[in-house]
């Protein structure tokens, strides 16, 4: 685990990734994440995970979770350019891909 705080702590995101849109609401004090589907055919899905998050290069980061059901998502997210690319494994082994944009909303 990382002993830094996520630089971007405190915010919150959009994800769109065409079929699938989702926020992610990073916690202020500490490493977990509060998301939600808000688009698509999991919409209403949401939860709040610990992550794991490593700098990539710049405002690009490497941000992993995994969800109460076994589901494991991973994020490569570049905050600078606003695109998303996400690869998570279902709890019957179905893998996805999805690539996106990324985009700061207010916070709430």
């Amino acid at each position: 685990m990382n002993p830094i705080a996520f630089p971007l702590a405190g915010q919150q995101f959009e994800v769109d990734y065409g079929d699938l849109v989702a926020t992610n609401a990073y916690a202020s004090d500490g490493p977990s994440l509060r998301y939600e589907i808000t688009k698509g055919p999991l919409t209403g899905n949401k939860a709040t995970v610990g992550f794991e998050w490593r700098q990539l290069a710049g405002q690009s980061y490497a941000i992993s979770w995994q969800e109460a059901d076994g589901s494991t998502v991973v994020h490569i997210d570049d905050f600078e350019a606003g695109r998303s690319l996400a690869f998570f494994t279902t709890p019957d082994g179905t893998f996805f891909r999805l690539e996106g944009s990324l985009r700061p909303l207010a916070a709430s």
